[in-house]
């Protein structure tokens, strides 16, 4: 059954009841109150009228989670049992942001159930990032259908029906002086402007509302997604004067009037702009921190298209002339200027680098006079970081911030929005969709240069529609993908943006990746992933007599400054420094002028050198297949005869570039597949540590647990532990259902090594757990095993106290303990878990009285040192099986 019909069948008396237990009751007397009352006051979990604490509340969300599961019917339900906890998780955590409302009930009414309903959500977007679509989709529906019981349940209360009809007489009356004044000054202009900011609106909702991924042509993959669906807030920092402050990029105007945004190629800048238009434009139902656009015009100035002469930037009269809306014509005269006056105007100037660099300055003078004329309004400026310097706009008022790259949260969730908009633009292809993105995240998270590229919306939308277009696998060669990435930034990105000259340099794609690859080159022989720019513009200018097609255009320098400005492969992240947007480009260029030059006795001897790993990948992968197989035999003769560690190292890195080889001579192939079969799966704990000093690129030859004994099978776990890191984590998660006890104890007691969070939800959640023990060492850990339902068998660090287990733990899970005997006075508190009854005790240097473990209803055993003695009367206690714990 769909997540989102669940709420249909909710009924009233089961919902109200549940959420009443989320505010405080209201005392005898209804009574008018002298101000309104703030949500966050009314709670029950907070302040100094709290009834319900973190576990209540937790226990309110698990049984609405239950209702609505129970209401759906065995058959129909709308998620797998083991994702209701992590809903009903989710749900609290949104439900707990009602005390964080700065609104006070009757604005809360005035919102709606759904406005309401995405503030809550919008407090805290992270808390749906883990569940699946359709676990997802039930928390959304359950926060809608609380809201709606919230707010009726807001309106049946005394002192909010006395209030609001005083409050509401009063406004009535305030609101019909108003408009007869208004209508006495101006009767026909208000309604004239009024029916035409209705008509604009619905236009810019209506172009801005779908997002379209510039420069992929796959047939699979739709031209465009509906903005909704698809746009996903980023992270940016924004300066406070002295440093950089992270926020989400649709609170960019938060309290913000001026922002000078920056942002590489494909970093969401446009979508943003796009995102605050159509928010602006459905002003009627903005709530939240969106309340700064409430009422806005917005007017979007895409700065490539806003006018054929940048020497006649337009006045507000003509925005909508230059910017080519087929509404120009309809606007009521002067109504630009009126809005603008008003301080009613969002504008929203898109490209400041796509201005000729001859006129920027002019552009600059265009904005200061505008906002000269018309103060208080918003204004959001978008750039690459290169185009215009540091504290550009200073002067004005402006704040300046950056878009970062995307963290693993967001390109998780960005995979899961792509992946939902190809669904609802292509119903027949559900399951294969649902396994295309399962299989894209993982490979996300295994292969490190998917992960370096997917840093932006723009790249990872280019490696979805990729995935997708070869039917759930990315080709085994990254070539494939590179060529497709370089074609669209260096080219077609721009000629499907009908984007003109904004220079006198007009290169194809071909001379600028000529040029690129010789400065990628340059970079990898001087050990260095950023230099000056002025020994950039040399290195362009030493190139650039053998590129004619680029010789006969311009100077050095004017040809630099295109490429840096216009390729989106290069960028200035500080004044007067030169890097590669992303290093694997750098890598990928440099690898095919290496090849180019014939450089492959070099190649060989940088290979030991970890910065070179990628660029021998790539050489082979662009290598002619003699070529590939002299460069391939070379690694491998150099590792025969090299010390045990560099040969481990060679031979893998011989192996792992096997899948860059589209053509290769077999008798090359058998060489490079023998020499990697003596090394992997590792068969001892010091095979495993000399693999695991290789690095990363071991990961991916490791093999999975089909067929492997326990002995091979733990040494790999062994292995990828060692190595660690994210990509480490999906080879472990392989081997939670190995059937070896030893093996999965392994996999557990990795766990510290990892990112708690991480590790618990992709890895411990797996993790059949009745025959090994899980070892908790810190709060972080105990406090995931509790949200994942705890576990039967549990080892206590020192750290922990016998309350933080008490709290912590649910009381059924728990049956066999291991902790230091001489963590604990006392031994009454193991009460609290009524199902325990095996406890195991670390060895003590002093005697442990275990006398008080008699009155333990359930325990039967106990395991110790041989040293420790129970005490009962100075005899051992009959009731106990006394063990040994080597």
């Amino acid at each position: 059954m769909d997540a989102a019909a669940v709420g249909a069948r909710l009924a009233s008396s089961v919902v109200a009841p549940l959420v009443k237990k989320l505010f405080v009751q209201q005392g005898a007397g209804a009574g008018l109150v002298s101000r309104p009352v703030r949500v966050s006051g009314l709670v029950s979990f907070r302040g100094e009228k709290r009834t319900l604490g973190e576990k209540e509340l937790q226990k309110v969300a698990a049984e609405l989670v239950a209702r609505a599961v129970g209401s759906a019917g065995p058959v129909e339900r709308p998620v797998a049992v083991d994702e209701e906890e992590a809903v009903a998780t989710a749900l609290a955590r949104t439900l707990s942001a009602l005390g964080d409302l700065e609104m006070d009930d009757v604005q809360a009414v005035q919102l709606g159930h759904r406005a309401l309903a995405r503030r809550l959500r919008d407090a805290d977007p992270r808390v749906t990032f883990d569940l699946s679509d359709d676990a997802a989709r039930l928390h959304d529906t359950l926060v809608d259908v609380a809201c709606l019981h919230i707010l009726h349940f807001f309106t049946q209360r005394s002192t909010f029906v006395a209030r609001t009809l005083v409050s509401q007489s009063s406004r009535l009356a305030e609101a019909v002086t108003r408009i007869d004044l208004l209508l006495e000054r101006t009767p026909s202009r208000i309604g004239e402007d009024a029916a035409f900011e209705a008509r604009y609106a619905a236009y810019v909702i209506e172009k801005y509302g779908t997002l379209t991924i510039y420069g992929i042509d796959f047939t699979n993959s739709p031209a465009q997604w509906p903005l909704d669906t698809a746009y996903l807030s980023l992270e940016l920092g924004v300066g406070d004067g002295t440093r950089q402050l992270p926020i989400r990029a649709d609170h960019v105007l938060d309290g913000r009037d001026r922002v000078l945004l920056r942002g590489v190629a494909g970093s969401g800048k446009t979508t943003l702009v796009q995102w605050l238009a159509v928010t602006a434009a459905r002003g009627t139902t903005l709530d939240g921190h969106l309340a700064s656009l409430a009422g806005r015009v917005p007017f979007v100035l895409a700065l490539r298209t806003l006018t054929h002469s940048w020497h006649d930037l337009p006045t507000p009269g003509r925005f909508l002339t230059a910017a080519r809306n087929p509404l120009a014509d309809a606007q009521p005269h002067g109504w630009a200027d009126r809005v603008l006056r008003d301080g009613r105007g969002l504008l929203l100037v898109d490209g400041m680098d796509e201005v000729p660099s001859t006129v920027r300055e002019k552009a600059k003078e265009w904005l200061r006079d505008l906002i000269a004329a018309y103060p208080g309004n918003l204004w959001l400026i978008t750039s690459r970081p290169s185009a215009v310097r540091e504290h550009w706009l200073d002067g004005q008022g402006f704040t300046e911030g950056s878009l970062a790259p995307m963290s693993k949260a967001d390109v998780n969730h960005f995979i899961r929005r792509w992946h939902s908009a190809a669904r609802a633009s292509d119903t027949s292809d559900w399951e294969l969709l649902d396994s295309y993105e399962q299989s894209l995240m993982a490979a996300v998270r295994t292969k490190g240069d998917l992960s370096r590229l997917a840093t932006n919306p723009l790249m990872c939308g280019l490696i979805c529609a990729l995935h997708r277009d070869r039917r759930g696998f990315l080709p085994r060669a990254r070539k494939d993908l590179y060529d497709a990435a370089l074609s669209m930034l260096l080219s077609r990105r721009d000629i499907e943006r009908n984007m003109g000259l904004t220079d006198s340099i007009d290169l194809t794609e071909e001379p600028k990746t000529q040029l690129l690859q010789k400065l990628a080159y340059k970079f990898l022989l001087n050990g260095k992933s950023e230099i000056d720019s002025d020994q950039a513009e040399r290195i362009i200018a030493h190139t650039l007599p053998s590129v004619s097609a680029a010789a006969s255009q311009g100077t050095a320098q004017q040809v630099f400054r295109h490429l840096l400005l216009r390729s989106g492969v290069l960028r200035e992240p500080v004044p007067g420094t030169i890097d590669f947007v992303h290093r694997t480009f750098q890598d990928y260029l440099g690898a095919k002028a290496a090849v180019e030059e014939g450089d492959l006795s070099l190649l060989v001897l940088r290979a030991t050198d970890s910065q070179w790993e990628d660029v021998i990948r790539m050489a082979i992968a662009h290598a002619r297949p003699k070529e590939r197989a002299v460069l391939l035999s070379e690694l491998i003769t150099r590792g025969d005869v090299a010390v045990p560690r560099r040969r481990t190292l060679l031979h893998l890195l011989a192996m792992v570039s096997l899948e860059h080889a589209t053509e290769l001579e077999p008798s090359i192939r058998a060489r490079v597949e023998e020499r990697a079969a003596r090394l992997i799966p590792p068969r001892n704990n010091t095979e495993a540590q000399d693999l695991a000093q290789v690095g990363p690129v071991v990961l991916e030859l490791l093999p999975g647990p089909e067929n492997q004994e326990a002995d091979t099978a733990v040494h790999t776990v062994r292995t990828a532990t060692l190595i660690g890191g994210d990509a480490a984590i999906p080879v472990l998660a392989r081997y939670t259902d190995h059937p070896d006890p030893v093996v999965r104890s392994h996999v557990a007691q990795a766990w510290h090594r990892f990112d708690t969070e991480q590790y618990a939800s992709e890895v411990i959640a797996r993790l059949p757990g009745d025959d090994i023990y899980f070892e908790i060492v810190t709060e972080a850990e105990l406090s995931a095993i509790s949200r994942l339902g705890g576990r039967p068998r549990l080892r206590i660090g020192d750290d922990l106290t016998p309350d933080d287990l008490v709290n912590a733990l649910a009381p059924e899970s728990l049956t066999c303990l291991w902790l230091r005997a001489d963590r604990t006075p006392t031994w009454e508190w193991l009460t609290a878990f009524p199902h325990l009854h095996t406890l195991l005790l670390d060895r003590s240097f002093t005697a442990v009285d275990l006398s008080a473990l008699a009155a333990h209803p359930t325990l039967r055993t106990v395991g110790m040192d041989p040293r420790q003695r129970t005490v009962e009367g100075g005899r051992p206690d009959p009731r106990f099986e006394i063990t040994t714990i080597v």
